[in-house]
């Protein structure tokens, strides 16, 4: 079983995970929490290059490679080898995190990063993906923190961030559910909980 996180930055994800895997072991499930980029030493490296080198020009086509090349290896590395032991994985952002920061914000084409995309991850992706979402001016206001090198990039791309999780959401809405972060922690996570339930049983 395969579930991910994602949204705008700000959305509250990385406190939805905790306690959703916190749940899921509770209910007596074997959980391994990963994080996309990142998990392997590749990955944390890339991710490093990715958020923290603002002294690098990354062209948008490079910048979409690379994040590929940190899932190829976590796929291979992390996500796989859990899966095959009957490990439940949680995943801090996948690949549509990639279509939409690189693709609908980014001006690449949407169709061709999901090719490349179910190339580099053998097929492998979550039975739900957890889509936080909430007004772009909200999420920013929450970050408490010096912004990362994709953070700095404006409002304009964090509404088309918004507007691109969103069409992908209306699109594959059997493997992408639209959570309502703009309520308490609490409200958040119950409808969370409700979803993953549908899957697990």
């Amino acid at each position: 079983m395969f579930f991910s996180f994602d949204g705008i930055d700000g959305s509250g994800k990385s406190t939805q995970l905790q306690l959703f895997s916190d749940w899921l072991r509770q209910l007596g499930k074997t959980v391994v929490v990963c994080r996309d980029p990142g998990s392997t030493p590749l990955g944390e490296a890339i991710r490093d290059i990715l958020l923290k080198r603002h002294d690098l020009k990354i062209d948008r086509t490079a910048e979409m490679l690379l994040y590929m090349a940190a899932r190829a290896q976590l796929v291979q590395q992390v996500i796989q080898p859990a899966l095959a032991a009957g490990s439940v994985v949680v995943s801090d952002r996948y690949l549509l995190a990639n279509i939409v920061y690189q693709g609908h914000a980014g001006g690449l084409s949407v169709p061709t990063l999901w090719q490349i995309g179910q190339f580099i991850t053998h097929g492998i992706e979550p039975e739900l993906t957890f889509l936080l979402d909430l007004p772009s001016t909200a999420a920013h206001g929450r970050i408490q923190r010096e912004l990362d090198r994709m953070e700095q990039q404006g409002d304009d791309f964090r509404q088309r961030l918004r507007t691109g999780f969103l069409a992908e959401a209306a699109r594959r809405p059997d493997r992408i559910v639209v959570i309502d972060a703009n309520r308490t922690v609490d409200q958040v996570q119950a409808d969370i909980r409700a979803a993953a339930e549908r899957i697990l049983s």
